[in-house]
């Protein structure tokens, strides 16, 4: 008797949880329960919510902890900690408690805290993303400029291994942009100095290479002075030292493997 108002109370409580979470966006996980306890947790992605009965002490308790690529980070925070004694208390208790967790899960504070949370996994992820930017990534970020340069980019990562960026960004990037710079107007310069700022800054070693030496160093000196006037210190700094070099040879790099699909594989042992 007791299991059954407890499994009711649990799921009465939960349900109010979840109404008011799945309004911000978080959805309820499938979490097995352990002996002598019972769990529901609720994530949005970056912030994630658990509601947990303890049999052995009757404590029905809210808490909260951030969320990381492999799950919670555990830092769990109680926010509010509730008795429930499934001999002597009654449905009407467990609505009460339910209402009283949705109402907290409600409140101002607690809405700012989700999106703070998802601010910062954003902001982590964007650092992730473009801290360490490669060549392809570079690559990927004209995209936006030259829709055209999706299949390409994906047929160079098909066949070499590692991608090529400086031969990459020379037969295909480069003639782009330089096309780009003839008759641009000021927005479009903008844009594009944003974005060579942004990879230059963000931008392995390589990467720095490639934006410094291997496209702008392709531009004329009109097209350079066009964003050089965008550029942010750093990159009008190392943009400038980098002119010097225009006509020296930046090696392509040595290809280490070539990747070929079973299907070639199969055509050339036909032949």
């Amino acid at each position: 008797m007791a299991d059954n108002i407890l499994n009711k109370a649990f799921s009465a409580i939960t349900d109010k949880v979840e109404k008011a979470l799945s309004q911000q966006g978080f959805t309820q996980q499938n979490v097995a329960s352990d002996d002598g306890e019972k769990v529901a947790m609720f994530t949005n992605g970056s912030l994630i919510y658990s509601v947990i009965y303890t049999e052995n002490d009757n404590h029905l308790v809210l808490r909260s902890c951030g969320m990381t690529e492999e799950g919670p980070d555990n830092d769990w925070k109680n926010m509010a900690t509730w008795l429930f004694d499934p001999e002597s208390d009654t449905m009407a208790d467990a609505e009460s408690i339910g209402k009283d967790f949705a109402e907290m899960l409600g409140d101002k504070t607690q809405l700012k805290k989700v999106q703070q949370a998802k601010k910062k996994k954003k902001k982590k992820k964007k650092n992730k993303d473009e801290g360490s930017a490669d060549p392809e990534f570079l690559a990927k970020r004209f995209v936006t400029f030259f829709p055209e340069l999706k299949d390409e980019i994906k047929e160079e990562a098909d066949n070499y291994y590692p991608f090529r960026g400086v031969t990459f960004t020379k037969e295909h990037i480069v003639p782009k942009v330089k096309e780009y710079m003839k008759n641009p107007n000021k927005k479009q310069v903008e844009k594009l100095a944003q974005l060579l700022n942004r990879q230059y800054n963000n931008g392995d070693a390589d990467t720095r290479s490639i934006v410094n030496i291997v496209i702008i160093n392709s531009l004329t000196d009109e097209q350079y002075d066009k964003l050089y006037e965008h550029f942010d210190e750093d990159m009008q700094k190392y943009s400038k030292g980098g002119r010097k070099y225009i006509g020296k040879t930046v090696k392509p790099e040595k290809v280490k493997k070539k990747k070929t699909s079973r299907f070639a594989e199969t055509l050339q042992n036909q032949q």
